[in-house]
C-alpha cells in the first residue's frame, strides 16, 4: 500500500541548492561572455543575459511543476514518453532548417528554437530504467544487455542522422550506469583500447617503418601485449601467457638479426602474422581446455585487429572540419586560424587569468570577442579569465559536489527504477563536464556540447532541468511503499 509522503520536506535540499548556485553563477556568466561596453544592464531583456534570465524562470517553474507529478507516473509512462521523442527526433530532421551544418533544431518563433536531442537524454534515462525494475529482470544476460544497448543506440543514430555528432556521443554517458549495474569491466578496457588504438593509429598513418606504418605496427604490438595480459590475469592460465611471451620474444630476437644481416623485412606481414599464429595456438588451446575466457581473449583480439584496420576508413568518412578539428587535436597539424582557432583562443584567455583572474567584466579575451562561441560551449575560458584559478576551481567544485550528492542519491534508491534512472543522469552529467572544459582546455576535440546551467540556450537549461528534478522527484518518494 502506498504511504504518501510531503514532497517539498522530503526532497534533497543540498541538491536544489547547488542547482540553484550553478544556474546563478551560470546566468552571470553568460553576462561576462556577451558583455558589451556600452551595455548597462543585465537584465536587458534584448541580450542574452536577459534572455537567459527568461528560460531560468521557466525553469524554476518547470521545475516546480515535476515535483507535483506522481513520481510513479515516470515509471507508468517511460516507455511511452521514450518512444515519443523518438518519432520527435524523427520529425526534427524531416522538417528542421539547416543551422550551421546539423538539422537539430525546431523552430517555434522566429526568435524561440528548441532542441529535442537535449531532451531526449531524460526519455531514454526513464525507459531504461524501467526495463531494469522490470520483474527478474538480470543485465548479465546476453539478450537483456542488447536490449538495453538498442534503447541507447536509436536516439544515437536519429541524432547523428541530424548532424549533431556531439550531442549523439553524450548517449555514450550510459556506460557509468551499466557498469554499476554489472556490465563487465571489459567493456570499458576494450573502449579504452578502442581510443588508444585509433588516437596511435591516426596519428602515425602517415609515418613509415620498415616499410609499414608506423601507427598500426605500433598497435599491432599493443594488441600481443593485451593479448597477453588477458590470457593471465582474465583467463588465468599463466602457462599459456608465459608461451606467447616467449614466441613473442623469439619473433623479435629472429626479426632484429634479419634486419641487422640486411635483410628486408615486411614488419606489417610479420606483425599480422605473429597475431594469426597466436590465435591458432590459442585455439588449440580453447578445444584442449574448452576455456570460455580463452574464447573472449581470441575474440578482443579478432575485433582489435578488424577495428585498427577500419579505422583510417572511418576517419576518412568524417566530415572535413572534424578531421581537421582530430588532425589538430592530435598534432597532425596546426591550424590557428581555422580548425584550431577556438582553442587556441580560449586557452589563451584561460592563462592570462593566472591565480586571482582579470575581475569581473575585465577580460580582454573575451570582451573583444576572440573566442567564438564564448558564452555557450566556451563560456568556461570567460571564468578562467576573469575569476582565474580559483574562479574555475570553485565551479569545478560545486560540479564535483552535484555528482557526488547524486551518487548519493543513487545509491539510497530502495528500486533498481530509481537507482538505474540515477546513475543516468550522473553519467550525462559528468560526460558534459569532462568533454565541454576538456575541449576549451584543448584536451578534448571540440565537439559543441554545452556546460551544464552556464551555456547560453533554453534547450540545454530546460533539458538538465528535467534530468535532474524527475531525479530529485523519485529520491522524494523512495519512502513510499508500492
Amino acid at each position: 500500500m502506498a504511504r504518501s509522503v510531503n514532497v517539498w520536506k522530503s526532497v534533497d535540499k543540498l541538491t536544489i541548492f547547488l542547482y540553484v548556485v550553478l544556474v546563478f553563477l551560470g546566468w552571470i556568466s553568460i553576462y561576462a561572455a556577451s558583455y558589451d561596453y556600452d551595455q548597462a544592464s543585465i537584465f536587458d531583456f534584448a541580450e542574452r543575459s536577459g534572455k537567459q534570465l527568461v528560460w531560468i524562470g521557466l525553469s524554476f517553474i518547470l521545475a516546480s511543476a515535476i515535483m507535483l507529478i506522481d513520481s510513479r507516473m515516470f515509471e507508468i509512462y517511460a516507455y511511452m514518453i521514450y518512444i515519443a521523442f523518438m518519432l520527435l527526433l524523427v520529425f526534427t530532421f524531416i522538417v528542421a532548417d539547416e543551422v550551421k551544418g546539423s538539422r537539430s533544431w525546431l523552430t517555434i518563433t522566429d526568435s524561440i528554437r528548441l532542441q529535442p536531442a537535449e531532451f531526449a537524454k531524460f526519455a531514454t534515462a526513464l525507459a531504461i530504467a524501467k526495463m531494469f525494475n522490470g520483474y527478474n529482470f538480470k543485465f548479465t544476460k546476453p539478450a537483456n544487455f542488447f536490449k538495453v544497448v538498442g534503447l541507447v543506440l536509436l536516439p544515437m543514430l536519429l541524432i547523428v542522422m541530424q548532424q549533431e555528432t556531439g550531442s549523439a556521443l553524450v548517449y555514450l554517458s550510459f556506460i557509468f550506469m551499466m557498469y554499476r549495474e554489472g556490465m563487465t569491466g571489459l567493456v570499458l578496457f576494450g573502449g579504452i583500447c578502442a581510443i588508444l588504438y585509433f588516437v596511435l593509429g591516426i596519428k602515425f598513418s602517415a609515418d613509415m617503418w620498415m616499410g609499414a606504418p608506423l601507427g598500426e605496427s605500433i598497435v599491432l604490438i599493443i594488441i600481443c601485449a593485451v593479448l597477453v595480459g588477458m590470457i593471465y590475469f582474465f583467463a588465468e592460465n599463466r602457462l599459456v601467457a608465459r608461451n606467447l611471451s616467449i614466441g613473442y620474444i623469439v619473433a623479435a630476437v629472429v626479426t632484429a638479426i634479419l634486419i641487422a644481416c640486411g635483410i628486408e623485412v615486411p614488419m606489417l606481414y610479420v606483425l599480422l602474422g605473429i597475431v594469426a599464429l597466436s590465435l591458432i595456438y590459442l585455439l588449440v588451446v580453447y578445444f584442449m581446455t574448452f576455456s570460455s575466457r580463452i574464447l573472449v581473449a581470441i575474440a578482443v583480439t579478432i575485433v582489435s585487429v578488424v577495428f585498427l584496420f577500419s579505422c583510417n576508413m572511418v576517419f576518412s568518412k568524417l566530415q572535413p572540419h572534424q578531421r581537421t578539428r582530430i588532425e589538430v587535436l592530435l598534432g597532425m597539424k596546426e591550424d590557428l586560424r581555422a580548425a584550431g582557432y577556438n582553442v587556441n583562443q580560449s586557452k589563451i584567455a584561460i592563462g592570462s587569468g593566472g591565480f586571482w583572474g582579470k575581475g569581473f567584466l575585465n577580460g580582454t579575451q573575451t570582451k573583444l570577442k576572440y573566442v567564438p562561441e564564448q558564452d555557450t560551449d566556451f563560456i568556461f575560458c570567460t571564468i578562467g579569465e576573469e575569476e582565474g584559478f580559483w574562479g574555475a576551481c570553485l565551479v569545478l567544485g560545486l560540479f564535483t559536489a552535484l555528482i557526488l550528492r547524486i551518487m548519493v542519491i543513487a545509491e539510497r534508491q530502495p528500486r533498481p527504477f530509481g537507482r538505474v534512472y540515477a546513475y543516468s543522469v550522473l553519467g550525462i552529467f559528468f560526460f558534459h563536464l569532462f568533454i565541454n572544459i576538456g575541449m576549451v582546455i584543448g584536451l578534448c576535440p571540440v565537439i559543441g556540447i554545452p556546460l551544464p546551467f552556464f551555456s547560453y540556450g533554453g534547450s540545454s537549461l530546460w533539458g538538465f532541468t528535467i534530468l535532474l528534478f524527475i531525479l530529485l522527484r523519485i529520491d522524494a518518494s523512495r519512502s513510499e511503499h508500492f
